[in-house]
C-alpha cells in the first residue's frame, strides 16, 4: 500500500476545514445507507482524473491544473452541486476525449478547494457512489454524460467467509503498512478505526500500491465478495514484494554501514599513526613511488609501476586486494634492476680457489677461468650456461660455491629434483589468491644483485606434471643466451634481464634432458675420481670437515694415506667421494665416543686395524679370478653413478641346443647374447668348434648381481668371450677386462662412458682392456695419470679380441667334451 492520499491529506491542517463536519474521512454503515438513498442526477458534469482512481465513501486530494479541469472545480465548488470522477485510461493524454474515459465512475463531492501559489487548484474530494457513463451529452466547455446508478451486492452479515476476507484484508494491510518506512503510522490507526467492511474494502482499495487499470477493474466489480478476493491477491503480491525490497535494502544497508565504520576506523588510525611517528598509507605509496623514481629500470617497466601505484591508491586498504597490490609492488621495488656486483679479475686467486675447493676437475676449472679471462678484457659478456655432467658425489654442486668466492659475487641454489610444475619456474598469475612469483626471481631477490653465480641442481630430474605444464619447456627461455634478457614472469607481468646470471646446471644422466634444453647449454663431463684422487680429498678435504662437525682436532685421529687407500678400495666403491665421506664420518664417530668414554683406542690406526673399526671388508679386488672355471669374463659397464665392473659366466649341459640368458637384463643386452651365439655358430671352423656341439648341449649365460637391471650393446665383446671359451674350454687371461658393441659380421663398435669404465677398471686392479680401435680417441683425451698402470688393446674384429683374451692353456677340470664331438677347442693342449 502506499497510501500516497494520505500523506497528501495530512498535509491539509484540520483547523482550516469547516467544524459542521463536510470533511468525514471515515464512514460509518449509516453513512453508507444514506448515500445510497440519495438521488443521482440524470446528467453529470465529468471531471477527467489521471493515475487515479476514487472509490465511494474515500476521501483523496488532487492538483488540478488544465483550465478544463479548475473552471469546472470552480463552478461545481461555487453551487455545490456533485461531479463525476472518472478515470483516462491514457494518464499522459493532455486533453482526453470521451473515448479516452473509462466507463465506470464515482460521484463525488467538493470538501474543500484551494487556490496554489502556481496557479493551479486543489481539492479534496469524497466519493459518493458508483455510477456507469449512459452517454455524452455535451463536450464543450466541459465535459457532461448522462449516468446510471450502478450499485455493489453486499453479502450478508451472516456470511462468514466475506467476513473472514476482510479480516485476512485488514491483518495484511496493517502487515504492509509495517513493513514500509514510507506510510505513516497514523495510516495503521485508521485502518483499525474503520468499522464498515464496504468502507475498509473501498478504502485499501483506492490506496493500494497497484496500476490504474488493475484498481480501475476493482471499481467496475459489482460483487464486493469477489472485490474482497481480488484485493486481497494484490495485497499478497505487495506484501512479498516488499518483503524482498526491505531484505535488499537491509543487505545494502549493513553493507554500506560496515564501510563507513571501516573508513572512520582507517581514518582515526591514520591519525593515531601520524601522532605517534607512524606512517600512514599515502605515506608508504609516496615512499614507494620515491624508491621507484631512484631504480634504473626499463621505461616500460617504469610505466607499468606508476600504473599499478596509482591503482594501490585507488584501492580501499581494508579490502584483501590492497595487500595483494602492495606486496605486487613491493616485490618491483626489491628486485635488483640495476644493481649488479662487480666481479674480482684476479684470475690467480680465482684459480687458487678453485684448486683449494676441489681436487681435479680441470676442464671446470679451465672454462670458468676463460669466461672470467674474456670477461676482464671485454669488460661485458653474456654469461654462458654451463652443465656440470657426472656421477653424483663428485662435487658439482659444491663447485658453485667456489666459481661465486673465486668471481666475487653471491652464490644461489635452486633444487630441480620432482619439480613438475611451471608455476615454480614462471610464477602465478597475481589475480590468483596466494600468487608468487616463480623461484627464479624469488632467488635473484634474495641474492640482491642481478648477476650472482646460480647453480641449477638435478636439472635431468625434471618432471613433467600432469596439468600443470611442462617445467623443462620453461627453462628453455631460461636458459637461452639469446631470450634471457627478457624472461617474462607470469607474476611480475613485465620482462626481466637474466642474461647476467651465470647459471651452473647439473645432471647425472643426460639421457633425461630435454633435447632443446641439452642443446643451449655448454655440456662439460666430469668423471669420477681415481683411487689417488680420492686419497687426496680424503686426506685434504673430507678428514678436516668431518674432525670439525665432531668436535675434534688433527691430534685426536689420524689416518695416513695408506689407510686411506685401504678404506677406499676394501670399502667404498664408487665415482664419487660420498660414501668415503660416510666411511670416514664413522672412523671419526669411533675417536669421539672413545675419547667421551675415556677408552683407549687407535689414535693412528693401522690398515689390520681398520676391520675393528668399520667391520670386515665389503669389497674385494680379486673375486673375478676363478681360472678353474670356463666362460668367466670381465666386462666394463657405464651406470648412472659412473663406471663398474659387469661379470659375465657361462655354462654348458648336454641338451638340445638352447640358449638361456638371466640376470635381470634388458632386451639390447638380450640381442648382444644371441647375435654372440649367431656369430660363434656361423664361424665354428674357425674356431674349430665342431658345429654338432650347438645342438647336443644347452648354454646359460648369466650376469651376476641380479637384483641390479642391466642393458646396453657394450657387452657384446665380453659375452662372445664367455662363448668361446666355454666351448674350447680355455682359460681367460687373468686382470683382463673388455668393453665394445659386435655386429653378426664380427666387428668391434665403439661404446661410451669410456673414462667411467677405466677407472671403475682401476679399481678393480684390471691391468689391461680390451677396446674398440674406434674408442682409441676417447682414450687420448683422459689425463695420463688416469691411465697410469693400464695396457689398452685397440680391435677392430672379433677374432682379434679371442686371440688376446684366451689363452692357449686349458682351464683346471675342464669339460671333456670329445666324446659328444670330433674336433674341439683350437688346438690348446691341457
Amino acid at each position: 500500500m502506499s497510501f500516497s492520499n494520505f500523506n497528501d491529506i495530512d498535509k491539509f491542517q484540520l483547523s482550516v476545514l469547516r467544524e459542521d463536519g463536510d470533511y468525514i474521512p471515515l464512514m460509518s454503515k449509516e453513512d453508507e445507507e444514506s448515500l445510497k438513498n440519495q438521488d443521482l442526477p440524470e446528467e453529470l458534469p465529468i471531471l477527467p482524473l489521471r493515475n487515479t482512481v476514487l472509490f465511494p465513501g474515500v476521501v483523496i486530494p488532487i492538483t488540478a491544473g488544465r483550465e478544463k479541469s479548475i473552471s469546472l472545480l470552480n463552478q461545481v465548488s461555487k453551487s455545490g452541486g456533485l461531479l463525476g470522477v472518472v478515470s483516462q485510461k491514457n494518464g499522459d493524454k493532455e486533453e482526453p476525449e470521451t473515448d479516452d474515459l473509462y466507463p465506470t465512475g464515482t460521484v463525488a463531492k467538493v470538501v474543500r478547494q484551494f487556490k496554489l501559489p502556481n496557479g493551479h487548484t486543489a481539492v479534496i474530494l469524497q466519493g459518493l457512489r458508483r455510477f456507469v457513463i449512459d452517454g455524452f451529452t455535451k463536450t464543450d466547455p466541459h465535459i457532461y454524460a448522462k449516468v446510471q446508478k450502478s450499485d455493489e451486492r453486499i453479502p450478508e452479515d451472516s456470511n462468514q467467509h466475506f467476513k473472514l476476507m476482510m479480516d485476512s484484508i485488514k491483518e495484511v494491510a496493517l502487515e504492509i503498512i509495517d513493513k514500509s518506512q514510507e506510510i505513516p503510522n497514523e495510516a495503521a490507526l485508521t485502518i483499525r478505526n474503520i468499522d464498515s467492511d464496504t468502507f475498509l474494502l473501498n478504502f485499501v482499495s483506492n490506496n493500494m500500491n497497484a496500476e490504474v487499470g488493475k484498481k480501475q477493474h476493482l471499481l467496475e466489480i459489482d460483487d464486493l465478495g469477489d472485490r474482497a478476493t481480488e484485493v486481497l491477491k494484490l495485497l499478497n503480491l505487495e506484501s512479498q514484494m516488499l518483503e524482498m525490497k526491505n531484505e535488499i535494502q537491509d543487505k545494502v544497508r549493513l553493507d554500506f554501514d560496515k564501510q563507513q565504520r571501516d573508513y572512520f576506523l582507517q581514518q582515526q588510525l591514520r591519525q593515531i599513526q601520524e601522532e605517534l611517528g607512524g606512517s600512514s598509507t599515502e605515506s608508504e605509496i609516496e615512499e614507494m613511488r620515491a624508491k621507484g623514481r631512484k631504480k634504473k629500470w626499463p621505461e616500460k617497466t617504469a610505466e607499468l609501476f606508476e600504473k599499478e601505484l596509482n591503482k594501490l591508491q585507488r584501492v580501499n586498504p581494508q579490502v584483501p586486494e590492497f595487500s595483494i597490490q602492495r606486496n605486487y609492488l613491493e616485490f618491483m621495488l626489491d628486485l635488483p634492476w640495476d644493481k649488479v656486483s662487480s666481479d674480482n679479475f684476479n684470475l690467480n686467486r680465482a684459480e687458487r680457489i678453485l684448486n683449494r675447493d676441489h681436487y681435479g676437475l680441470e676442464k671446470v676449472k679451465e672454462r670458468l677461468l676463460e669466461y672470467l679471462a674474456v670477461l676482464k678484457l671485454k669488460g661485458d659478456m653474456k654469461a654462458p650456461i654451463l652443465c656440470l655432467y657426472g656421477p653424483p658425489g663428485v662435487g658439482k654442486t659444491s663447485l658453485g660455491k667456489s666459481v661465486a668466492e673465486a668471481l666475487g659475487r653471491p652464490y644461489v641454489r635452486m633444487a630441480l629434483g620432482g619439480l613438475g610444475d611451471e608455476a615454480e619456474i614462471r610464477g602465478h598469475r597475481k589475480t590468483y589468491i596466494g600468487a608468487m612469483p616463480g623461484r627464479l626471481l624469488q632467488s635473484i631477490k634474495k641474492a640482491e644483485t642481478s648477476n650472482p653465480v646460480f647453480v641449477l641442481d638435478e636439472i635431468d630430474k625434471l618432471t613433467a606434471g600432469r596439468g600443470n605444464g611442462d617445467p623443462a619447456s620453461a627453462m628453455l627461455e631460461v636458459l637461452d643466451p639469446e631470450q634471457n634478457h627478457s624472461f617474462y614472469d607470469n607474476y611480475l607481468e613485465v620482462g626481466y634481464d637474466l642474461s647476467k646470471v651465470l647459471f651452473i646446471a647439473t645432471a647425472n644422466n643426460l639421457g633425461t634432458i630435454h633435447p632443446a634444453l641439452r642443446d643451449r647449454m655448454e655440456i662439460i663431463e666430469i668423471n669420477g675420481y681415481t683411487v689417488e684422487e680420492k686419497v687426496q680429498i680424503a686426506a685434504k678435504h673430507l678428514m678436516p670437515k668431518q674432525l670439525n662437525a665432531h668436535g675434534l682436532e688433527k691430534k685426536h685421529l689420524s689416518l695416513s694415506k695408506r689407510v686411506l687407500e685401504y678404506v677406499v678400495e676394501h670399502y667404498t666403491r664408487e665415482s664419487g667421494v660420498r660414501g668415503l665421506d660416510k666411511v670416514i664420518a664413522k672412523m671419526v664417530r669411533y675417536a669421539a665416543k672413545s675419547i667421551a668414554m675415556e677408552k683407549e683406542y687407535h689414535l693412528k690406526p693401522k690398515t689390520a686395524q681398520v676391520s675393528e673399526i668399520l667391520g670386515s671388508e665389503r669389497f674385494s679386488k680379486d673375486r673375478y679370478e676363478d681360472r678353474s672355471i670356463a666362460g668367466l669374463v670381465t666386462g666394463l659397464a657405464w651406470t648412472p653413478v659412473g663406471g663398474d665392473i659387469l661379470y659375465i659366466e657361462s655354462s654348458i649341459s648336454k641338451g638340445k641346443g638352447r640358449l638361456s640368458i638371466t640376470g635381470n637384463l634388458g632386451d639390447v643386452m638380450r640381442e648382444s647374447a644371441s647375435i654372440a651365439m649367431s656369430y660363434l655358430k656361423s664361424n665354428a671352423d674357425r674356431f674349430g668348434v665342431d658345429y654338432r656341439l650347438f645342438d647336443q648341449y644347452d648354454v646359460h649365460v648369466h650376469f651376476p648381481e641380479g637384483a641390479v637391471p642391466k642393458d646396453g650393446p657394450s657387452a657384446g665383446v665380453s659375452i662372445l668371450t664367455s662363448l668361446a671359451s666355454l666351448f674350447s674350454q680355455r682359460r681367460v687371461q687373468p686382470r683382463l677386462a673388455m668393453t665394445g658393441e659386435i655386429t653378426l659380421r664380427g666387428e668391434v663398435l665403439p661404446v661410451g662412458g669410456i673414462k667411467e669404465k677405466i677407472l671403475a677398471a682401476k679399481r678393480a686392479d684390471i691391468t689391461d682392456i680390451i677396446l674398440s680401435k674406434k674408442n682409441e680417441k676417447d682414450i687420448k683425451e683422459i689425463r695420463e695419470d688416469y691411465l697410469k698402470g693400464l695396457n689398452f688393446h685397440f680391435v677392430d674384429q672379433m677374432m682379434e679380441v679371442i686371440e688376446i683374451a684366451l689363452s692357449d692353456e686349458m682351464v683346471e677340470n675342464a669339460k671333456n667334451l670329445k666324446a659328444e664331438s670330433k674336433a674341439i677347442g683350437f688346438g690348446a693342449k691341457k
